[in-house]
């Protein structure tokens, strides 16, 4: 196995065609398609399904991809520091549930560090996309939540794929609405009151199942239910539709306003916070102050 042909296979993959890859790496596309060979044959990995309408990553290989990128990725910054004598800038990544808090601490840590030395990505995104991004090394840490609901099916898919979840706050479920709701003054809200109110949930696609779903009590059978893909356009439904979503109940004005509020859902349910890594890999110290920004909320949940 050569650094070479783990670049090669890292193209080939972004190009979904192997003429393009070896357009794009300046070879033919026979020595590419041999290169490639070699390699699948000399990890016992089938990486690409080859079709008459061209080729697709198999699991397995999408599995190799991600140690594949981290392995070229560090390569190039050693030798950007050592032998091209330059500095190169630091990455950190991070994949979450729709969680305001979480894109609100990525914010404090970006103005604690600055972007002169440092480069970073956020994904707000759907959950088993959060599960893959960092099983797949493109995030360090992924935040989602855990209850008695999913945790097992999802405990076994973080072993499945080689990943350690880590709790760092628990709270009760919360009714997140505009303030002007019918609702909003209420100390505490039934499910059933909530009936003929349009209940928001963010669309998983292709991992639809309750268990992906990133509010709780996902199995219960709403009158009124609206999927969106965004979280501002899930605000924009709770004014325009006096519709509602189930949260956590920790509230960040900073990024989404004044208008909105948190009221407490008459339910035994708790949901589990917490952050996910790659088992065995060291956190980051950019990471490590991402998780310390985060557990600064555990003190905003509501009582």
């Amino acid at each position: 196995m050569t650094l070479a042909q783990l670049r090669y296979v890292i193209t080939v993959a972004n190009s979904n065609s192997m003429n393009e890859a070896a357009r794009t790496l300046f070879i033919s596309q026979p020595s590419l398609s041999a290169s490639v060979r070699e390699l699948e044959e000399e990890i016992g990995v089938e990486l690409f399904r080859r079709t008459n309408r061209g080729i697709s990553v198999t699991p397995e290989g999408e599995e190799f991809l991600g140690y594949a990128r981290q392995v070229v990725e560090q390569y190039e910054l050693i030798e950007t520091k050592y032998v091209s004598k330059k500095q190169g800038k630091k990455k950190f990544s991070v994949s979450t549930q729709h969680y305001t808090f979480a894109v609100n601490a990525f914010v404090e840590l970006v103005k604690q560090f600055g972007m002169d030395e440092y480069e970073f990505a956020i994904h707000e995104t759907k959950t088993y996309t959060v599960i893959e991004d960092v099983k797949n090394f493109k995030s360090e840490i992924g935040i989602l939540y855990l209850n008695d609901f999913n945790s097992n099916v999802l405990m076994k898919l973080f072993h499945e794929f080689q990943l350690e979840f880590h709790e760092i706050l628990k709270c009760s479920i919360y009714v997140y609405m505009w303030k002007g709701h019918p609702l909003a003054k209420r100390e505490e809200i039934a499910l059933e009151e909530l009936r003929e109110y349009p209940c928001l949930s963010f669309d998983q696609g292709a991992y639809n199942s309750f268990y992906f779903a990133e509010e709780v009590l996902s199995t219960y059978e709403y009158k009124r239910l609206i999927k969106a893909d965004d979280r501002a356009t899930v605000l924009n439904m709770m004014v325009g539709l006096n519709g509602y979503t189930l949260c956590s109940g920790i509230i960040c004005e900073e990024l989404n306003g004044t208008d909105y509020c948190a009221v407490k859902l008459r339910s035994d349910e708790v949901m589990s916070i917490g952050y996910l890594v790659r088992k065995g890999v060291t956190i980051s110290p950019l990471g490590q102050r991402y998780l310390e920004e985060i557990s600064r909320y555990k003190d905003k949940v509501y009582g």
